[in-house]
């Protein structure tokens, strides 16, 4: 047995490194690229909407007469229309400095529940007998 302690601590320091060497290396995370900003959010197309979108609760019954459903939750507001031809779902909100809930979005669908047209079935509500 040799006890030169040289040559012991060689030999630990060269196991250590053949050790070390049967260690996975971590592979080098990608280099980051720049991202492209998200798209601008496209404005909310108003076209034929202009006597609903930041329309009061009061002057949607003017226009349309009274909504076959009023619900509330927190400080939103639903109002339902209903015609022959469609439904259509006015969401309110208050406006950000405060005062009185506005319409923000409106849904508009056929009685049979596929999608319509908001503006054409604003213009069917406002023919209606009960209108005005």
């Amino acid at each position: 047995m040799d006890r030169n302690p040289d040559r012991r601590a060689h030999f630990w320091l060269l196991g250590a490194l053949a050790l070390g060497a049967c260690v996975p290396q971590t592979p080098r995370p990608a280099p980051v690229r720049p991202t492209a900003p998200p798209p601008e959010p496209q404005p909310y197309p108003r076209a034929g909407l202009e006597t609903v979108i930041g329309r009061t609760a009061r002057v949607l019954v003017d226009e349309f007469g009274p909504a076959q459903l009023d619900s509330r939750e927190g400080p939103a507001r639903k109002l339902q229309f209903l015609s022959p031809v469609c439904v259509l779902d006015a969401y309110l909100y208050p406006p950000r400095g405060g005062g009185e809930p506005i319409v923000t979005h409106v849904d508009a669908r056929l009685p049979d529940g596929r999608e319509m047209d908001r503006a054409s079935c604003v213009a069917a509500l406002s023919r209606r007998p009960q209108a005005r």
